[in-house]
């Protein structure tokens, strides 16, 4: 058949050289057990310290979507260290991270992240210097021989407070709910409120 009108002529590239283009992972075990040495000689270095590192608060998700997770964020604040009665020069020397940047803006995760800071001061063992005098605060020879580093888990993990409910046969009342209804019923009652509340009292009006 002769081809129609202005199209194009076909013109299939079906023999391109496509295993040139493949990518293979085959070094995938030995990068797993690379990371793993280097996780290893990270924390030889750095003991008796977490692996993790600093202590981080707890902060909210910015934005509406997100504001109800939670998350570490990047350092204390220095009410929240004042609250806790930690010295902001000497908070770095413990392990403790600080944001000079960030500000309190509710009482509650304020209150929240200084009882985190004295969570961590009740489980703290600070290892004397080995060259000068002892300081105070160190560590009794005793703690220091129970003493172990965390190596895995973050310093004071955020705690799962999200419980989800077992499986149970619904009640008579939760099968006849209907969600689109109940919906369309509280945006119809939120929309016309200022408008019955505004009929309302030009009827009370009206009776006196």
């Amino acid at each position: 058949m002769a081809p129609k009108r202005n199209n194009i002529v076909p013109n299939g590239h079906f023999h391109k050289d496509w295993q040139r283009m493949v990518k293979t992972w085959f070094n995938q075990p030995m990068r797993k057990t690379r990371r793993r040495a280097a996780r290893a000689k990270k924390a030889a270095a750095i003991a008796p310290r977490p692996v993790a590192g600093l202590l981080r608060p707890v902060v909210r998700c910015p934005t509406f979507k997100y504001n109800s997770k939670l998350r570490l964020g990047r350092g204390f604040t220095l009410d929240e260290l004042k609250a806790a009665g930690i010295n902001k020069k000497a908070a770095r020397t413990i392990g403790i991270s600080v944001d000079y940047r960030r500000k309190n803006l509710s009482i509650e995760s304020q209150q929240q992240n200084v009882q985190r800071l004295k969570e961590y001061k009740t489980k703290l063992v600070v290892f004397p210097c080995k060259e000068g005098k002892p300081r105070k605060g160190d560590a009794s020879p005793e703690e220091l021989k129970v003493a172990k580093q965390l190596a895995n888990n973050v310093v004071l993990p955020i705690p799962k407070t999200f419980k989800p409910e077992k499986a149970r046969v619904p009640s008579a009342d939760e099968r006849k709910h209907n969600a689109f209804i109940a919906l369309r019923q509280a945006r119809i009652t939120a929309k016309l409120h200022g408008l019955r509340e505004k009929k309302k009292k030009e009827a009370e009006d009206k009776d006196k």
